[in-house]
């Protein structure tokens, strides 16, 4: 994928948000639904079998429609740019994460539960306005990775496919990946599978945060960031969301994790970060923050799909 579509794709994301109709994600989990339905089994090796169809599945589709337009490099442009679109989710991010803010800072807790489901997987009637807001952030800080810094990424290394294949991979982690009964053993595949498509761009995430942090907060907020999310995330369950919260904690200069409750029950996570108990002014410092992240990583997409092109 050239510069120009990475571009375009990025200013689609930040200007319009997800497509509010006939999003494609929801396609392909309106699918992976009725075939995890099919198939499911308490199974490791039926899990495989379902992520790696679905998630090759929709690779390969982007890449035929790929081919088929690179005679045409206007119309390849416009597919790079569309599928990047339809990956990204900064700026819905950005909007859910807000609308949770502003709601606990108008103490109508009720619609901040309503609200948050769009940011966590977490059983909403268990939190109350220091949860939201926690969950916000947490949320602010992994999402920020998975849905922003890993399809840019793939995008500028594999083209329109790679950034399909991870939203793909992504999409079906929050849809089975989760520790539920059901999904244990059926969702493992998708989940380990999450976990090393995002493990390269957490990294990337760790260091823009820390940057950023440096530039908001100062030097010593910024090494604090980095620091964190070697030491404080090793107790996390995540390889991924533990380094992101950890650095987004410590540059924030909140403290984040505890219990963490589930439909499917608790599970306690280490505590990320030596400050105060984070408020709604924190969720709007993590956005911004969150927004930095995301400008570092367009510069270095474009800059890997400027090299990748004059390589060819």
């Amino acid at each position: 994928m050239g510069p120009a579509a990475i571009a375009a794709g990025f200013a689609a994301d930040r200007l319009l948000g997800d497509p509010a109709r006939r999003h494609p994600v929801a396609g392909f989990g309106r699918l992976a639904a009725e075939l995890e339905a099919a198939l499911w089994r308490p199974s490791r090796a039926v899990g495989c079998v379902y992520a790696a169809a679905l998630v090759a599945g929709a690779a390969a589709a982007v890449a035929a429609l790929d081919r088929h337009a690179r005679r045409a490099p206007l119309a390849r442009d416009a597919l790079g740019a569309t599928v990047l679109w339809a990956a990204l989710g900064g700026r819905s991010l950005e909007r859910a994460a807000l609308a949770v803010a502003d709601a606990v800072a108008a103490g109508d807790i009720e619609r901040a539960r309503a609200l948050v489901p769009a940011l966590v997987g977490r059983d909403p009637d268990s939190l109350d306005a220091a949860g939201l807001v926690r969950g916000a952030i947490e949320s602010v800080a992994e999402n920020t990775s998975d849905a922003v810094v890993a399809p840019l990424l793939w995008a500028a290394l594999l083209g329109p496919a790679g950034a399909a294949g991870h939203r793909a991979a992504n999409t079906l982690d929050a849809m089975v990946g989760h520790r539920s009964p059901r999904h244990r053993r059926f969702g493992w595949a998708a989940a380990r599978l999450d976990d090393a498509a995002n493990w390269p761009a957490a990294r990337l995430t760790v260091a823009f945060g820390a940057i950023a942090g440096a530039v908001h907060a100062g030097r010593g907020r910024g090494a604090a960031a980095w620091r964190a999310a070697r030491q404080d995330a090793r107790a996390h369950p995540s390889p991924n969301a533990g380094p992101v919260e950890a650095a987004f904690a410590r540059a924030l200069g909140v403290r984040l994790g505890g219990p963490t409750v589930y439909a499917h029950g608790t599970e306690e996570r280490p505590v990320l970060g030596e400050g105060r108990a984070p408020v709604c002014a924190d969720v709007r410092a993590a956005v911004r923050l969150a927004a930095a992240v995301d400008r570092l990583a367009l510069g270095v997409a474009l800059g890997l799909a400027a090299a990748r092109g004059r390589a060819r």
